[in-house]
């Protein structure tokens, strides 16, 4: 029987953090560069695609990939040992550890495509990937299963853990070369394999930072969180997906970032509550009764650019009224608080980004109540 690693180790039972430079990378990634990023788009020399034709070898080495396919299959010595040939086999558009491999331009990737020959090398060298890692590729629609060979080579991928990054770059380039589909279904069975069947332990921090994060349709990565939040143990220590609806509501409860509309229109509220106040002979009950109008009217616009100022999900839409009493509360309280507040102001013009990278990078902190930029939570 394969020996696994228990679950008593340091790394299992240590609390994850979340890495802004994984998010960062992939979320560029998966929107196509966007940031300091110089396309090519005129016709270079298409190193990539030549060496699939077999026109050229990869450098260093002056392999040819038909010797690849067929004589480096089953190598797993060379394989393992060998780390120029990854970024040849897999191109992408950004430079790797092997300088002379090209990066992919968006002419070359649309030439790549039409290439069938290219295309059905690409595929093989998938498959041999595959088996590297025990994996085995069962239908043309990217399902994969165990291979023969899969408990011994999950003993190995299991403790040879820069093969994280392979796993990494073979996913990113199959989105890049016209398989996107194929990453759900390799992404699920690692998951599936090193959260249920504890056969891969080693690699779940690796496949919930990096391999779901690839993935660009975000239904697809939703599905993949749950399915991963649902079989993580320890429970309490899930970083990633969907927060949980107590962690949410004692979040709302300490602070409750507005956008700069909600913003405007609580000083608005706000200054109303105290003019009214000074005619009422308590300012207590002027609270409660401004409290209770405000969950009345629920189209008021602060309270709408505060639902859609967060990335939708059954788990955080829900608790939308103990947004509300969060907000009622600190009104009673501190009734002045939100007229002047440059804190909760920065909050609320937080990147883009934060609907993207994680889907739940509050649990990053140790304090859901800190204030702080999207930045800052990923790199606690």
């Amino acid at each position: 029987m394969m020996q696994t690693q228990g679950g008593d180790s340091t790394e299992a039972t240590a609390k994850p953090k979340r890495s802004f430079y994984a998010a960062r990378d992939l979320y560029k990634y998966r929107h196509q560069y966007p940031q300091n990023f110089k396309d090519i788009r005129y016709q270079n020399d298409l190193s990539n695609l030549r060496f699939y034709k077999n026109k050229i070898p990869f450098k260093p080495d002056g392999v040819y990939i038909e010797e690849v396919l067929n004589k480096w299959k089953g190598d797993y010595e060379k394989l393992e040992h060998n780390h120029t040939y990854i970024q040849w086999l897999f191109p992408l558009r950004e430079q790797g550890l092997n300088f002379y491999a090209k990066e992919l331009t968006t002419y070359e990737i649309e030439e790549f495509k039409k290439t069938k020959e290219a295309i059905r090398r690409f595929l093989l060298a998938y498959k041999m990937m595959l088996e590297f890692f025990g994996i085995k590729l069962i239908d043309k629609t990217g399902n994969v299963a165990r291979a023969v060979n899969w408990q011994e080579r999950f003993q190995h991928l299991n403790e040879s853990q820069h093969n994280y990054l392979r796993i990494t770059r073979i996913l990113k380039s199959l989105g890049e070369l016209g398989y996107e589909s194929f990453k759900s279904p390799l992404v699920k069975f690692i998951l599936h394999e090193a959260l249920v069947e504890n056969t891969i332990p080693n690699i779940k921090q690796s496949a919930l930072e990096y391999f779901v994060y690839t993935i660009r349709d975000r239904r697809e990565r939703r599905k993949l969180l749950r399915f991963a939040q649902k079989h993580y143990t320890p429970s309490e220590n899930f970083i990633w997906g969907p927060p949980r609806k107590e962690e949410l509501e004692g979040s709302k409860t300490q602070k409750s970032p507005v956008s700069p509309a909600s913003g405007h229109n609580s000083q608005i509220c706000t200054h109303k509550k105290s003019k009214d106040s000074k005619h009422s002979s308590s300012a207590v009950l002027v609270n409660n009764k401004t409290s209770e109008e405000k969950k009345v009217a629920p189209g008021e616009p602060g309270e709408e650019t505060d639902r859609t100022s967060t990335e939708p999900s059954s788990e955080a839409a829900s608790p939308r009224n103990t947004e509300k009493d969060g907000n009622a509360e600190n009104s009673n309280s501190q009734p002045e608080k939100t007229i002047n507040n440059p804190t909760e102001k920065k909050e609320s013009t937080s990147p883009p980004e934060n609907d993207e990278e994680g889907e739940n990078h509050n649990q990053d902190c140790e304090n859901p109540g800190k204030t702080g930029s999207h930045d800052d939570v990923l790199l606690q």
